[in-house]
């Protein structure tokens, strides 16, 4: 089963008319992972795991409810109806299909091969009248395929539809185990795919290696983004990378890294002293000149940011302003 269009280009758009009276809607998928569409359920009376039967751009398919019926308000635009629930033998016509569909695949890769496309094909849906078969593939750039729709649809006696989709949605179809050892999050559970950024692994303190962040398709691994704001958060109560702090123990330095997961700062005391991790509860979140300045001494401060300090002014003048900063 595959991702729900609509028949047609007049279908897709949406009706401004509004829908008097109490219909009610449901949500159906067309394939594992796949989106959630809205169906208006008309006088059946559905629940999450019927199967049923609706139209899509690529023709009558099955569908599983997966939520719903609610009540539509007024206001919502004009949706698809579902056509009936689906009987034994449709769901025998769609595991015939399954057949045709690798048949198909089949087929179509000797083509590929025979007629030296720079394509690479990925999936085959047929709907369950065989109405249509719509061909998946990849590629780096713009393919001819007039001459392979030619040779499909002879073989074949229907509608040929040929999609060209990018690498995400490759690795969402062929599926896989990810770096964690479990299956691909695409192929599981991820309807729609969301931007994952660079900053959310640096927000994360991860290594910047791309064999260690990037998935099967090479692009960012999506997990990404699943705890991004929980680390954003949990981050405003450590000190920051770079600054200076000191420790409940007296021990002063700079924060190298932090570790969110265990709660605990790695200071580097400087002057070969080595580095130290401290839990975050024994970390006093001071910057260690303002810390010693409230004891009423420079000791510790390091030189180059005294004569920094006492560079400034001539005379009078930096005398006045080294106490103030």
């Amino acid at each position: 089963m595959e991702e729900p269009g609509i028949m047609n280009r007049d279908m897709m758009k949406e009706d401004p008319t509004p829908i008097k009276g109490r219909e009610k809607k449901v949500w159906l998928v067309f394939c594992r992972a796949g989106k959630l569409r809205p169906y208006r359920c008309g006088s059946l009376d559905l629940k999450p795991g019927d199967t049923v039967v609706a139209v899509t751009e690529k023709g009558p398919e099955l569908g599983l409810v997966v939520k719903g019926p609610v009540e539509m308000r007024d206001i919502e635009p004009r949706i698809p109806a579902i056509e009936r629930i689906a009987t034994q033998e449709d769901k025998d016509q769609w595991i015939e299909n399954q057949r045709l569909a690798k048949e198909a695949f089949l087929f179509c890769e000797e083509k590929i091969v025979e007629r030296g496309l720079p394509m690479k094909l990925v999936d085959v849906r047929c709907a369950l009248d065989k109405s249509k078969v719509v061909f998946y593939f990849s590629a780096d750039g713009r393919v001819d395929f007039r001459a392979l729709v030619k040779d499909l649809a002879k073989r074949f006696r229907a509608r040929i539809e040929m999609r060209q989709i990018g690498i995400r949605d490759e690795a969402k179809k062929l599926g896989g185990l990810g770096p964690c050892g479990k299956e691909v999050c695409c192929t599981q559970f991820i309807r729609e795919f969301e931007p994952v950024s660079i900053r959310m692994a640096k927000d994360q303190y991860l290594i910047l290696n791309p064999s260690k962040i990037s998935g099967l398709c090479g692009r960012l691994m999506c997990c990404l983004c699943f705890e991004h704001e929980t680390y954003r958060e949990a981050s405003t109560r450590f000190p920051k990378v770079g600054e200076r702090v000191i420790t409940q123990d007296g021990h002063d330095g700079e924060v190298v890294s932090i570790n969110i997961i265990e709660e605990k700062v790695l200071i580097s005391l400087g002057n070969a002293r080595g580095q130290l991790s401290v839990p975050l509860c024994q970390v006093m979140g001071r910057d260690l000149e303002k810390a010693q300045k409230e004891e009423g001494g420079d000791k510790g401060v390091p030189a180059k940011r005294r004569g920094k300090r006492r560079g400034r002014g001539i005379g009078k003048d930096r005398d006045k302003e080294a106490p103030g900063r």
